[in-house]
């Protein structure tokens, strides 16, 4: 007689229901799409540039906020998707999902953003990104004046990228929430002109914040590290 178990109706259905329960079980919980990671630095590392206080109050208040409520949205949504970048071009140019989307790309965006600076920053980049640079740009000092004046020029809030399209690189500007994710190319470097990442500092000298950053926060080195 055969130890092969007998597969009945009942028998049969039980262990699929099993399945898509430990299926269930495995997949990402909408509250867990949407993390609050540290500062890859101190709060106080990027003084004098942007000060601890300006870094309390963008990080660990406005960012954190984006996070909580993508989190709540993304719950009551429907939606099903395992990362940030799954949901926001899933919700992107959506009606019904602009609340999702709008809190989504602000959570990526800042974590993002966090990692294209790090203390003794900005100078020049070195390697493939500057040859990538100078072959779009004609050179990096146009690439600058051409990226801070697109970042002095965004009316309201937004943001601004250098992102790689293909083989050549462009800057992109995005009006309040908008993320380069959502335009079908990838982000090499980010900067943020909403007034709360620099009033307190820099008050409405905007132009002053985006050349400090430039000279001395930018962290080439994650740009080059984002290279396809």
């Amino acid at each position: 007689q055969s130890d092969r178990p007998v597969y009945t109706p009942l028998r049969f259905c039980l262990v699929l229901l099993a399945l898509l329960a430990i299926a269930s079980c495995s997949s990402t919980p909408p509250e867990d799409v949407f993390t609050h990671p540290a500062l890859p630095y101190a709060e106080n590392a990027l003084e004098p540039v942007i000060s601890a206080r300006t870094m309390a109050l963008h990080h660990g208040k406005h960012h954190a906020a984006y996070v909580t409520k993508a989190g709540e949205l993304l719950a009551k949504s429907g939606l099903d998707g395992d990362t940030a970048e799954e949901i926001i071009r899933m919700t992107a140019g959506k009606t019904k999902h602009q609340d999702l989307f709008n809190q989504a790309a602000q959570a990526w965006n800042h974590e993002f953003f966090w990692n294209c600076l790090k203390p003794q920053g900005g100078g020049t980049p070195k390697g493939e990104l500057l040859k990538r640079i100078e072959a779009s740009f004609g050179s990096f000092e146009a690439f600058r004046n051409e990226f801070a004046t697109k970042a002095r020029g965004v009316f309201g809030s937004g943001w601004v990228f250098l992102v790689q399209d293909g083989k050549k690189l462009a800057i992109l500007t995005t009006s309040n929430a908008d993320t380069a994710l959502a335009h079908g190319v990838n982000p090499l470097f980010a900067l943020d002109v909403w007034e709360h990442a620099y009033y307190l500092d820099y008050q409405n000298k905007r132009g002053d914040f985006v050349d400090a950053v430039l000279n001395r926060l930018a962290n080439w080195d994650f740009a080059a590290s984002r290279l396809d």
